[in-house]
């Protein structure tokens, strides 16, 4: 008996961690544009066959949601196909390590690399290196990110994955290592692209998880030479397709400039891209739908499922350079599906109501107007610029985004149903308000 009642108790006590995430109703249109996009099409590398296929789902999807006015809008980018990935420690004591290629990394031999590993703790130790000095090595950058609930880490940490290769390549080294820029402790790496200026020749890049990071640190700690190996056969490729997928919701007002809202349709390939960014579509799709429901709006909203986000932004910039057409405002959902708890807006000083207006609609979600910068997104970023748009900062809780951005940790099961619902819920209630302020929304100087 005192078995069988320690056998209940120990079921009793599993039964919350099965049951925690609640299941999405069927007919639930966030729920599934994420779900669907992640399981028919799955990784999303711009440039890619499977970007291509996602850009046929998508089309099909928002014609079937009711959306008019669908297109694909093609362009071509300069991309990046991945190759093998491999990296150990030679010396002082032989480690495999868990890698990944950044993207734009320059390539191995297919019998990799091998040379002297210089550790430098960040990437300011890196830039006082003198030139010539990594002549026939390979350089580590160590540069560990933090958790912030804004996520604002992402932008000084982020810069040893942007600017570090390049720093390492113009001081000689044949290769580069960085320490994964994101802040979770599991064997994963974390990808991304690097930037390489005109006169500085590409040279293997690669991201070592966390725990590999901190073994390095250790291992140089020690004292002994450490020796690495790395082979990344991954290579650069110009004119591969890409394209951005549009549709609109039209509003009784057509002399109205329209409502954008954003989010990128590419993905990286370690994962499935469900926070980065199928959850950003399907809020931002779903929210235009239900802000319909009660009678019809009076600015169209439209949507833009961009391609190429993840190499460079190529998909904004395309939409920026076909659409010279007014716009009035611009959203982007890019930070997951976590809980917004925060909106920032930038309007022009007579559109001041407008944005108060927003604040009392979101503050019974208990969500806080807040102040500072305001970004719009990489997807929507070049149209704001060029025509000073109006913005609103929906701005998810960021605290655990980066334990899984660009991993392959990013998959279906990290999305909570309920966060997404309320996501949804917040952007429904601004494009309420938007979309139906008769006053002109006038550009931001």
């Amino acid at each position: 008996m005192r078995n069988k009642l320690r056998a209940l108790a120990l079921s009793a006590a599993f039964v919350p961690l099965v049951a925690a995430q609640a299941e999405p109703p069927k007919d639930d249109v966030a729920w599934n544009i994420v779900a669907g996009l992640t399981t028919d099409v799955g990784p999303r590398l711009a440039g890619s066959e499977a970007e291509a296929r996602a850009r046929v789902w998508a089309s099909e999807k928002l014609k079937a949601l009711g959306f008019r006015n669908v297109a694909v809008e093609p362009f071509p980018i300069r991309g990046y196909v991945r190759g093998v990935d491999r990296a150990r420690l030679v010396a002082p004591v032989p480690q495999n390590l868990a890698v990944t290629a950044l993207g734009y990394s320059g390539t191995t031999p297919d019998a990799g690399i091998e040379g002297e590993l210089v550790y430098f703790p960040t990437l300011d130790a890196l830039k006082a290196a003198p030139d010539g000095s990594l002549a026939g090595k390979i350089a580590y950058i160590d540069h560990a990110m933090r958790a912030a609930q804004d996520g604002s880490g992402y932008g000084p940490y982020g810069n040893a994955r942007r600017q570090g290769p390049a720093i390492a390549a113009r001081k000689g080294a044949i290769g580069v290592v960085i320490r994964s820029i994101g802040t979770d402790s599991h064997r994963n790496p974390h990808t991304g692209a690097t930037n390489w200026p005109d006169d500085v020749k590409p040279i293997p890049a690669g991201a070592v998880s966390n725990p590999d990071a901190d073994l390095i640190a250790r291992t140089v700690a020690g004292g002994k030479p450490v020796r690495i190996a790395l082979t990344l056969t991954g290579k650069t490729a110009d004119n591969l397709p890409s394209g951005n997928v549009i549709g609109e919701l039209p509003g009784s007002d057509p002399s109205l400039p329209p409502i954008l809202v954003g989010c990128h349709l590419d993905s990286w390939d370690l994962g499935t891209g469900a926070i980065d960014d199928a959850a950003g579509c399907a809020i931002v799709t779903a929210a235009a739908l239900k802000a319909q429901e009660g009678g019809k709006l009076l600015r169209t909203i439209r949507v833009l499922w961009a391609g190429s986000e993840e190499l460079g932004g190529f998909g904004g910039q395309a939409y920026a350079d076909k659409h010279g057409e007014p716009h009035a405002l611009a959203m982007e959902s890019d930070f997951g599906a976590d809980r917004v708890w925060r909106v920032i807006t930038k309007f022009a000083a007579g559109n001041k109501a407008l944005g108060d207006r927003i604040a009392v609609a979101l503050a019974p979600m208990g969500i806080v107007a807040g102040h500072g910068e305001v970004e719009g997104g990489t997807d929507v970023g070049f149209v704001i610029a060029r025509q000073k748009l109006a913005v609103v900062d929906l701005n998810q809780d960021g605290t655990h985004y980066f334990d899984l951005h660009h991993t392959p940790d990013d998959t279906l099961d990290k999305v909570d149903p309920q966060a997404l619902a309320q996501n949804v819920a917040a952007w429904t209630a601004v494009l309420k308000v938007v979309t139906n302020a008769a006053e002109p929304i006038q550009p931001v100087e």
